[in-house]
């Protein structure tokens, strides 16, 4: 093909014409190339073909680019095949997800995965699975990544791959808490990182092993405070690589820890770190909604919170499994804060005229010593309707009934 090469168009078509160089750049995919620097050229085009059609969420398309691909890799050496395989795989898994999404990358995997066993690509192919697992944790399809899991991590062990063994135990560990077995989540984890001593691991995945740590110390044995630790490793590690999404969700985590511990005066002074201070937006705000709540002792302002942020809290999976522990706290905070100013007499005597006054739907059990609560209704209009209605017949036959007299 004539013109330049796809880089240089891509870098100066304005981005009014980025459609125009989706085209050129598939075109270009798609021409039969048989001299090394063409090689180079189309290798170069499919990844920024790639990156295009991620940038602009058309998941579909960029797996059809990635079918077509595939009779080109066989001119390319197995280690820039494999190399350009995951990249682009990499590039779907991190398109947006929703559930037609979702499938279309469940299916690129398993298509890729088989591409590289007809190759006998054996490395590639586990990879690839260990991309499968990821994604199947993350669209929340856990039972089947634990099945993934656990026959990739007994084909690992015999060839000693540590780096992809460290990966796939971490996802075999986040795939059984969500399916709530904490016993195997934890051997899971911890043979991960036993698996990691032995090795150098790159920060973002040692942030992502005190990420898993922390909330199984959260959930396992409600230990806040070791948790508080590990979120935090996680959040500067996360923070050193750049990876803004997980270091704001362990600094989320480290914010409902300290919630949990009951000093939510710390939260603020958390959020002024100067590390701290770049993350804001809707998941902060819910923490320190929360932790406003906690702090007044409110249980009003809580449910108002949990209300106002449903999707930062009740739909985050550990927010939501300390919901119902965080919901009992703010209960009892709520009531110390308003029987604290009261002696035992005063509040039973206050209690026993608001019933009396009506001016409290209630009673007053003495053996058992409880205050018992009832619903208030509602009143019924069509009741009060209904009254009025028969109140006005009663006017009207009052009055026929004098008429009546004074004809008579």
């Amino acid at each position: 093909m004539s013109g330049g090469t796809a880089m240089e168009l891509s870098s100066s078509e304005p981005h009014r014409d980025e459609e125009k160089a989706i085209k050129y750049l598939t075109n270009f995919v798609k021409s039969t190339v048989d001299d090394e620097e063409g090689i180079k050229k189309k290798e170069e085009s499919i990844m920024e073909l790639g990156s295009m059609l991620a940038k602009n969420k058309r998941t579909q398309e960029l797996r059809k680019m990635i079918e077509n691909a595939r009779p080109f890799l066989t001119s390319l050496g197995q280690a820039k095949a494999a190399k350009l395989v995951r990249e682009l795989v990499d590039l779907c898994l991190k398109i947006e997800d929703n559930s037609l999404n979702g499938d279309i990358k469940v299916d690129l995997c398993k298509e890729c995965i088989q591409w590289a066993e007809d190759n006998n690509r054996a490395f590639l192919r586990q990879t690839l699975q260990a991309r499968l697992v990821r994604l199947l944790n993350d669209l929340g399809r856990y039972n089947q990544s634990l099945q993934q899991a656990v026959a990739l991590v007994r084909e690992l062990k015999k060839v000693d791959d540590k780096d992809l063994i460290v990966e796939v135990q971490l996802e075999e560990s986040k795939a059984c808490y969500h399916l709530s077995n904490l016993a195997k989540a934890r051997a899971a984890l911890t043979s991960a990182r036993t698996t990691a001593n032995s090795m150098y691991i790159p920060p973002r995945m040692q942030a992502a092993l005190d990420m898993q740590s922390g909330i199984l110390h959260a959930a396992d044995e409600r230990d806040f405070k070791t948790a508080f630790s590990y979120f935090y490793e996680a959040f500067e590690g996360y923070d050193s690589v750049g990876d803004n999404v997980d270091a704001l969700r362990a600094l989320k985590y480290m914010l409902l820890s300290k919630v949990m511990l009951d000093h939510p005066d710390e939260v603020n002074s958390i959020l002024a770190h100067k590390h701290a201070t770049k993350y804001s937006g809707p998941n902060i705000d819910a923490m320190r909604a929360v932790a406003v709540a906690a702090k007044k002792r409110s249980l009003a302002d809580f449910n108002r919170a949990f209300g106002n942020y449903c999707d930062e809290l009740q739909r985050d999976p550990v927010v939501k499994k300390h919901f119902n522990s965080l919901s009992d706290s703010m209960l009892e905070k709520d009531l110390c804060r308003i029987i604290e100013p009261y002696s035992h007499d005063k509040v039973e005597k206050k209690l026993s005229q608001m019933i009396l006054d009506k001016k409290f739907s209630g009673s007053l059990h003495q053996d058992d010593g409880m205050l018992i609560v009832y619903a208030v209704e509602e009143p019924d209009p069509t009741y009060q309707h209904a009254v009025a209605t028969i109140h006005s017949l009663g006017e009207v036959v009052d009055a026929l009934y004098t008429r009546a007299k004074k004809i008579r």
